[in-house]
């Protein structure tokens, strides 16, 4: 085993961090649409951003005059022209704000980030469960939607489905799976959901609204990684304190993972807030341990192989590991996509914090399809946002599909 000392990492902030910018969601008068911020410069390297992506939701069932994007959890590009999102819902536009203006770009901002996004009304504009789940084609048209769902997947109190939720936390398919099935993953009701392709729940993993560490309970879980096999990792989670294994049909096969023993010094195997997983070619698992700041590495069988930091005060909330052997994380602190080899050394960073297309806000989950698009959600900037690589983009400088994505 392999303990490296940490790497001193200097970022320069742009803007206030990912911690600080929900002061934004102060209950404070409205004042109508925020004036055009100052223009913060933010290197997006060889990608351009894709704006109007994707494009205004349909008014199927309800209209959406004066709304606009909820927080963004979730991005899964299951192909150029089927890109599933989630979000926790829609938000309320003050008088005056041109339609599905980002609520990041309000004045005051507007969000439903990190807190249950229903209950009253004491931040003064609407929320709603709309649209939790959907997934649009390479123009952003809206090709699926799971209206069906919504209740389910952010119930609200007094439903009969437990206690309310704020909608899901990531949504991820099996890269090895033919069938495409979408998994859901809920911190809030410690659960996660598995549907078929065209929407029909076959499975729940954990028991609702029930935390706990067991075979078939989850505290908070965050995310999930596969092996070619089928068997797959659990993040588990913010509450939870622990990877969990379990084999292609679900049984639970291990775990590891405990709180530190001295929160000054946290060891291997020690978590706080596992927020990210993946899983590299040689079949290391890569665990983001996001409130300790560094990257925890395993092999498939929990042995605890080193640890790496992600930079000083860093918050990952998503990271990648790549088929050209590469890890991509997402930190919040910075707001910028960074890249380091298998063994933490730094190679370069992207991106930066701000609220115009092309900046970032708590990037949320990352995903590259097969022609090498890139898409993220924010779960503070209110969006989900696609990159294309610039037609002379240097290959050393874009983020690979993850492993899995690229059939052999």
């Amino acid at each position: 085993m392999r303990v490296r000392t940490p790497l001193v990492m200097v970022f320069v902030v742009l803007g206030v961090s990912g911690s600080l910018a929900l002061s934004g969601c102060s209950s404070a008068p409205e004042t109508g649409p925020a004036p055009t911020p100052a223009v913060q410069k933010v290197d997006m390297g060889d990608y351009e951003v894709v704006e109007n992506w994707p494009k205004p939701l349909p008014d199927d069932d309800l209209s959406h005059d004066g709304w606009t994007w909820g927080s963004g959890s979730g991005v899964w590009a299951e192909s150029p022209d089927k890109v599933w999102v989630s979000q926790r819902g829609e938000i309320e536009l003050p008088p005056g704000a041109e339609p599905w203006t980002c609520a990041c770009l309000v004045n005051p901002r507007r969000t439903n980030t990190g807190r249950r996004p229903y209950s009253g009304n004491e931040y003064g504009y609407g929320m709603r469960r709309h649209h939790i789940v959907f997934a649009v084609d390479r123009q952003g048209n809206t090709i699926e939607e799971w209206l069906q769902h919504d209740e389910y997947l952010a119930p609200p109190r007094g439903s009969g489905l437990g206690e309310m939720g704020r909608g899901p936390h990531k949504l991820l398919i099996n890269p090895y799976d033919p069938e495409k099935h979408i998994w859901i993953v809920d911190d809030d009701m410690h659960e996660i959901n598995i549907f078929t392709n065209d929407g029909r729940l076959v499975k729940t993993m954990g028991e609702r609204g029930v935390p706990g560490r067991g075979p078939n309970n989850f505290n908070r879980p965050t995310d999930i990684a596969w092996l070619p096999d089928g068997t797959f990792f659990v993040a588990d989670g913010y509450a939870g304190t622990r990877v969990a294994k379990f084999d292609a049909n679900g049984t639970f096969l291990l775990d590891w993972g405990r709180p530190p023993v001295d929160p000054d010094n946290p060891g291997p195997y020690e978590f706080w807030s596992v927020h990210s997983i993946g899983i590299s070619q040689d079949r290391r698992v890569f665990v983001a341990d996001r409130e300790h700041h560094r990257m925890q590495v395993f092999d498939e069988n929990g042995k605890f192989l080193e640890m790496w930091p992600t930079g000083y005060d860093s918050a990952v909330l998503a990271h990648i590991v790549t088929e050209d052997d590469y890890v991509w994380v997402a930190d919040w602190t910075t707001d910028r996509l960074v890249k380091y080899d298998l063994n933490g050394r730094y190679i370069l960073d992207i991106g930066g914090h701000g609220a115009l297309p092309g900046q970032f806000d708590g990037v949320h989950q990352i995903d590259v399809d097969q022609e090498g698009n890139l898409y993220v959600t924010e779960v503070a900037n209110d969006r989900s946002q696609m990159f294309r690589p610039k037609p002379d983009a240097d290959p050393a400088k874009l983020i690979r599909p993850m492993v899995g994505r690229t059939p052999r």
